[in-house]
């Protein structure tokens, strides 16, 4: 199979437009698409979040000579690869494994991560969306079954697999604003208040946001960034692997839930 075809396959669930026009109408960063290519036909493929030494040896090991990942495998100008700087990306190239990543446009398309995360905690269809785009978007805020925040919690660490979350708060949760990965920023707050929500659900919270959030009688949890973002990145997975005819596989590190 060509790179190219598989580039094609994620284009078409989660188009590379969305990363453009996220850059484009809000003033995002993104490095994603085929960002290496070894020039060889693809004969399996491993799904990472991230790229990574343990994500090469996974591929390694799978007989898999494509890596698709979330985040994107070169974020700014790389003047060279060695295997101290750049350790994962250095022995991709050595081993012959190409690269591709999906990140803005993979967190916007509907039935993206963003929008698997809103699915995991209790969601089904956003009440609203803070970063629309032309399909899909980013910050989705939704109404659930209502439930106490420690059974909220608990229903997390059992959906998403971790027991990595941190909470913040006693209210009731019925009405919930998500943002996947480190999304929790002053806009997605102002969202938040702005649509009603009593919780929010994000990773990498800044403390002045935390005790914004506290005085305005919010409830946050907090989930690792990394569990905030394989969950939907695995359904990702699922999607690619039915529609792709060549073995795919999928590296999860648990060190990192």
């Amino acid at each position: 199979m060509k790179l190219k075809e598989i580039y094609d396959t994620i284009d078409a669930a989660a188009p590379f437009a969305l990363s453009r026009e996220f850059i484009e109408k809000y003033g995002e960063y993104d490095n994603s698409g085929i960002l290496l290519d070894c020039g060889k036909e693809i004969r399996g493929v491993l799904f990472s979040l991230d790229l990574s030494n343990r994500a090469v040896e996974a591929a390694e090991d799978a007989g898999c000579n494509c890596i698709v990942t979330h985040h994107p495998a070169i974020w700014e100008a790389v003047k060279h690869i060695d295997a101290e700087e750049t350790p994962a990306l250095f022995r991709a190239v050595g081993a012959g494994i190409s690269v591709i990543s999906a990140h803005l446009n993979l967190d916007a398309a509907d039935g993206g991560i963003d929008d698997w995360l809103m699915r995991g905690l209790g969601g089904s269809e956003p009440a609203a969306v803070m970063e629309q785009l032309f399909a899909g978007g980013y910050g989705r805020v939704f109404d659930r079954t209502p439930l106490s925040l420690g059974a909220f919690v608990r229903e997390i660490e059992k959906t998403f697999s971790t027991e990595r979350v941190i909470s913040y708060g006693s209210a009731p949760v019925r009405r919930v604003a998500s943002f996947c990965g480190g999304g929790f920023t002053h806009s997605a707050l102002s969202f938040a208040l702005a649509q009603g929500a009593d919780t929010v659900v994000s990773s990498d919270a800044k403390h002045h946001l935390l005790a914004e959030a506290a005085e305005r009688g919010l409830n946050v949890v907090l989930l690792t960034h990394y569990a905030s973002e394989v969950y939907g990145f695995s359904a990702f997975y699922r999607a690619m692997k039915e529609r792709l005819t060549i073995p795919c596989t999928l590296f999860v590190d648990k060190n990192l839930l």
